[in-house]
C-alpha cells in the first residue's frame, strides 16, 4: 500500500503545473549547464538548495515521469542510456533545482497569490470542466484524487508556480532582439536557391553478381556485429487505465438522463436580450422618469440628462444569469420594445427596455447522451483506478506475480515471449500488443527475473510488469542470416558503384559538360527544384541534399547520398536569390517574437543560475547516479 501511495503522486498532473513556467528553461539551462557543485552527503538526498531538499524519492518520480512523457512523444520507449546521452538527466535535474530556487526566492521576497486569483487558475483549467465546458467541482475533487492530490496540496502546488511566474516574468520583461539580428537571420531564413538534378540509383550502377562463397563469408566476419542476435527478455504487464475500465463500464439512459436534467440550463444556448436600463436613487424618480419614456422621450436622451452615455446605458445582449436576479426576472419577463415598471434591485430602482430578443436553444438529450455516458464512464472508471490500484498493490506485496494477481482481480494480463530493446520481436516486427506510449519496454531492460517493480504511470492509470525471462545476446552463424547478409553485400556493392559514378559525374561538370546532356547519356531523369528554402521540402528533393544545395555556391556542384547510399544525387546550384527584409511582414514579427522569447528564456536561465549559486546548492552525486542508472 505504501508503495501504491507514492506512485500515486507521480503524474501528469503535477507535471503540467510544473511545466507551465519552467518548462523554457529545460532549453537554456543546455547552454548554461550545472555548477560543479557535486559534493557528496546524505543517501536520502539528491541536493539540496539553501533551506530546501529534494530527497531521492522524490527525484526518482519527477525522472521516471519525464522518461515517460518524452517516450510518449517519441512513440518509442526511452532507455535510461539514451536519457544520459541526450542530456535528460542532467537537465531534468537543473530544472528540479531552478523549481526550487525560484520558490526559495518567493519566499525570501515575500511574494503572494490571493486565494480567489489561484481559484480563477483552477477554474479556467480545460482539465476540470465538464460536459457543458464550465468547471465540475465532482470532476476536480475525482481527477485530482486519481493522482494522488488532495485539495490543498494540489492548490499549493499552483500557489508556487504563479508566484515563480511573478518572479520569471519580471525578469524577461523589456528584452529587444537587436534590428542587425533580425536582418541577418531573416536574409538567412529567407534565401531561395534552384537547382537542376539527376537522380543515379540501382539502373545506373549496372549488374552486380552474386558474390562467390567466400566473399560472402568474408564479408559477414568483416560485419558480424551488424548481424549479431540482441538479448531478448520475456515479460508479463497488466495496464489498469480510465480508458481501459471506460470501455467496460455501461452507463444507463436513466443515469445519463440524471446528469442532463441537472446541468440542462448549462448545456443549452440561453436566451439572451439587448437591454437598456436606467438606474435611480429611489422609485419615486424612477417612476417619474418612466413618464416622461412612456411619453416618447428616448433612454439615450434621458440618459445624457443624467451625464450618462450610450454605452453606460446599454448592457448589450445579455443572459437572465448575468443580470441582477431582479433586474433579470422583470427583463426577460418584458415584451420586446415596452418599458418595464419600477425594478427594486440590489443597486437601486431599475426601469429596462427589452430591444431585442435572441431565442436559446433548449439542449437536446439524444445529441449529448453519449458524451455524458462517456464522462459519466471515465469518472467512475477513475473512481475503479484507484481501487484496482489499491488492490494490486496488495496483492503484489504479498507475493504475487502480475500473472497471478490480474487473474484474481478479473484483469487481463499480456505475455510477450521475446522483444528487444527496440519493442521488436525476432522477426524483426514491432511488438503489436503493447499500448502505444507504455514504455514497459524499457523498463523490464533496466530490471532482472524475480524483481518486485515499482508501477508505471499510464494515461492516468498504472502498468504493472514482471520479467520472466532473459536470452542473452548472441553471435548468429552465417546460415542463420545469409538472405540478410546477402542483401546487404548488395548495397554496399550498390552504394560503392554510384558514389564513383556521381564523382565521375561531378568532374565532367567541373569541366564545363552540361547535366542535362549528362543525364541522357546515361539513361536518367533531368529534374529540377526551384525557389526553395533552407526549411523547405520541395517535392522530390530529400532534406539532405537541400542542405547540401545551401552550402554550394551559385553554378557549383556537388552530390549527396540518400536511402542508405542505394541512392546518389548530383546536382548543381542554378541561382540564389537574397531576400530583402521587410519590417511589417509577419514573417519578421514572428522571427522577432521567436528571439525575444529565446532572450528571455536566456536572461531567466542567468538569473535562475546566479540565484542558486547566491543561496547555495549542492548535489549528491551518488544518489543522482543512482535514480539515473549512471551507476549500473
Amino acid at each position: 500500500m505504501l508503495r501504491g501511495m507514492r506512485k500515486a503522486s507521480s503524474n501528469w498532473l503535477g507535471k503540467t503545473i510544473m511545466a507551465m513556467v519552467m518548462g523554457v528553461l529545460i532549453i537554456s539551462f543546455g547552454i548554461w549547464g550545472i555548477a560543479d557543485i557535486f559534493k557528496g552527503f546524505g543517501q536520502s538526498t539528491v541536493a539540496k538548495i539553501g533551506s530546501t531538499e529534494i530527497s531521492l524519492n522524490e527525484f526518482r518520480q519527477i525522472y521516471t515521469d519525464r522518461l515517460q512523457q518524452i517516450s510518449r512523444q517519441f512513440g518509442r520507449p526511452l532507455t535510461p542510456d539514451q536519457a544520459r546521452a541526450f542530456g535528460l538527466d542532467r537537465q531534468v535535474l537543473q530544472q528540479t533545482i531552478a523549481e526550487a530556487a525560484l520558490d526559495e526566492e518567493a519566499r525570501r521576497l515575500g511574494l503572494g497569490q490571493s486565494d480567489e486569483q489561484i481559484r480563477q487558475v483552477i477554474m479556467n483549467d480545460p482539465n476540470f470542466k465538464g460536459v457543458g465546458g464550465t468547471f465540475d467541482a465532482n470532476r476536480f475533487q475525482a481527477v485530482i484524487r486519481n493522482f494522488g492530490y488532495t485539495e490543498q496540496r494540489y492548490v499549493a502546488e499552483q500557489r508556487k508556480v504563479s508566484l515563480r511566474r511573478q518572479i520569471t516574468g519580471t525578469i524577461g520583461a523589456g528584452l529587444e532582439p537587436p534590428k542587425t539580428m533580425i536582418d541577418v537571420l531573416t536574409r538567412f531564413q529567407n534565401e531561395q536557391r534552384s537547382i537542376e538534378f539527376i537522380r543515379l540509383d540501382a539502373a545506373q550502377a549496372g549488374t552486380i553478381d552474386a558474390p562467390s562463397p567466400e566473399a560472402l563469408a568474408a564479408y559477414f566476419e568483416d560485419h558480424k556485429v551488424q548481424f549479431r542476435a540482441p538479448e531478448y527478455r520475456k515479460i508479463a504487464f497488466v495496464v489498469i487505465s480510465p480508458e481501459e475500465i471506460g470501455k467496460w463500464s455501461e452507463v444507463s439512459d436513466e443515469d445519463a438522463r440524471k446528469v442532463f436534467e441537472q446541468r440542462k440550463d448549462r448545456l443549452g444556448t440561453p436566451e439572451k436580450r439587448q437591454i437598456q436600463q436606467l438606474v435611480f436613487p429611489n422609485e419615486a424618480e424612477a417612476k417619474a422618469a418612466r413618464e416622461r419614456l412612456v411619453g416618447g422621450m428616448s433612454f439615450e436622451d434621458l440618459g445624457k440628462e443624467r451625464g450618462l452615455s450610450a454605452s453606460d446605458i446599454d448592457l448589450g445582449l445579455v443572459t437572465k444569469s448575468s443580470l441582477d436576479a431582479a433586474v433579470g426576472n422583470a427583463a426577460f419577463a418584458l415584451p420586446q420594445g415596452e418599458i418595464s415598471q419600477p425594478i427594486q434591485g440590489a443597486l437601486g430602482t431599475s426601469i429596462v427596455k427589452v430591444d431585442k430578443i435572441e431565442p436559446g436553444n433548449e439542449a437536446d438529450y439524444a445529441k449529448l447522451a453519449g458524451d455524458i455516458k462517456r464522462e459519466i464512464a471515465a469518472d467512475r472508471a477513475r473512481t475503479k483506478v484507484a481501487d484496482l490500484r489499491d488492490k494490486m498493490e496488495d496483492e503484489r506485496g504479498g507475493g504475487a506475480s502480475v500473472i497471478d494477481a490480474a487473474q484474481k482481480l478479473g484483469l487481463t494480463a499480456v505475455t510477450i515471449d521475446a522483444v528487444d530493446r527496440s519493442g521488436r520481436a525476432p522477426n524483426g516486427q514491432p511488438v503489436a500488443n503493447i499500448p502505444q506510449g507504455l514504455d514497459v519496454v524499457s523498463q523490464a531492460f533496466n530490471t532482472d527475473v524475480g524483481v518486485d517493480n515499482d508501477a508505471i504511470s499510464f494515461k492516468g492509470g498504472y502498468a504493472w510488469y514482471d520479467v520472466l525471462g532473459i536470452t542473452p545476446s548472441r553471435d548468429r552463424n552465417l546460415d542463420e542470416v545469409r538472405d540478410q547478409v546477402e542483401a546487404r553485400w548488395r548495397q554496399d556493392q550498390i552504394a560503392t558503384k554510384l558514389k564513383a559514378k556521381a564523382t565521375e559525374l561531378v568532374q565532367k561538370l567541373e569541366a564545363g559538360g552540361k547535366l542535362a546532356d549528362e543525364a541522357t547519356a546515361i539513361g536518367a531523369k533531368f529534374e529540377t527544384a526551384t525557389s526553395f528554402k533552407r526549411d523547405d521540402s520541395p517535392a522530390g528533393v530529400p532534406g539532405t541534399v537541400v542542405a547540401a544545395a545551401f552550402r554550394t555556391a551559385k553554378d557549383g556542384v556537388g552530390q549527396t547520398a540518400v536511402s542508405g547510399g542505394s541512392e546518389v544525387i548530383v546536382f548543381r546550384v542554378t541561382d540564389i536569390v537574397d531576400p530583402a527584409v521587410d519590417a511589417a511582414s509577419d514573417a519578421v514579427k514572428k522571427l522577432t517574437e521567436s528571439l525575444d522569447r529565446a532572450l528571455t528564456e536566456e536572461q531567466i536561465a542567468s538569473y535562475v543560475n546566479k540565484l542558486e549559486t547566491d543561496i547555495g546548492t549542492t548535489i549528491n552525486q551518488a544518489a543522482f547516479a543512482q535514480v539515473t542508472g549512471a551507476n549500473q
